[in-house]
């Protein structure tokens, strides 16, 4: 019986760690006059590429940005000055791969 447990346990942990991570997260910092915009990925033994847009609230992409993320690195992140940017929901847009993952922030 407690092997049994055991081993559901193991493949449990195993199924879960397999899972791969993709999450965006904006954070304004008035203070500073940033926008800081992050991509965490599950990290893999190889180099990769990522391509950030920053979409506008009326859907232009006023910037596109290619980033290397090194093997063994979990996370990249972009930075913008708030100062000059449209008001409005903005859209921080990274494509990893075929993956696309997605985040909002608005500029009041």
């Amino acid at each position: 019986m407690n092997r049994f447990i055991l081993f559901l346990l193991t493949v449990a942990t195993i199924l879960l760690s397999a899972e791969e991570k993709h999450e965006a997260d904006c954070l304004i910092l008035e203070d500073e006059n940033s926008i800081i915009c992050k991509y965490i990925h599950t990290r893999v033994n190889y180099d990769k590429n990522v391509t950030f847009d920053w979409i506008e609230p009326n859907g232009t992409i006023s910037r596109t940005r290619n980033m290397l993320i090194p093997a063994g690195h979990g996370s990249v992140y972009d930075f913008r000055y708030i100062k000059g940017r449209t008001k409005g929901t903005w859209t921080f847009k990274v494509t990893d791969r075929d993956i696309i993952t997605k985040t909002t922030f608005t500029i009041e």
